[in-house]
């Protein structure tokens, strides 16, 4: 005889992970994600230069380029960053109203994660792991997480 140890029934149900590593998936998503980020950056104002930096460093003719031309399929990396930034605009406008929610990553922040610097200038200089942090802060606070 054997005991089955289950979890109990929850509402919880976990997202289905999409396999960045396949180019087939990121050849069907990259091209919306592109597109995505480029109204999340007219949304949100940012300057060209932050924008790439965002995106992870891309240079200003393949910044251009990917404007005229976004179908392209993009790397693990950038994707990752897209999806994050992308989480952070959707969060940002369940908790705020239109005007706060595409001006909070310019505005100074008192939280101890941002040190008094802007969302923005956090994410910039810290990468892919700020993006993250900034995406499980904003989801916790809608309760998300």
């Amino acid at each position: 005889m054997s005991l089955a140890y289950s979890y109990p029934k929850s509402r919880f149900e976990p997202a289905v992970l999409v396999d960045l590593n396949s180019r087939s998936e990121r050849e069907r998503l990259s091209r919306s994600a592109l597109l995505g980020f480029f109204k999340l950056a007219a949304s949100w104002q940012l300057r060209d230069d932050d924008a790439r930096e965002l995106l992870g460093g891309l240079s200003s003719s393949s910044w251009y380029d990917w404007k005229k031309n976004p179908d392209r399929v993009l790397e693990v990396d950038r994707i990752t960053r897209v999806s994050y930034l992308l989480g952070i605009y959707k969060a940002l406008h369940i908790l705020y109203g239109d005007k706060l929610a595409d001006e909070w990553i310019h505005l100074p922040n008192t939280n101890q994660v941002f040190g008094g610097r802007t969302p923005l200038a956090y994410m910039l200089g810290g990468g892919l792991i700020a993006m993250q942090t900034v995406r499980k802060l904003l989801d916790a606070r809608r309760g998300g997480l």
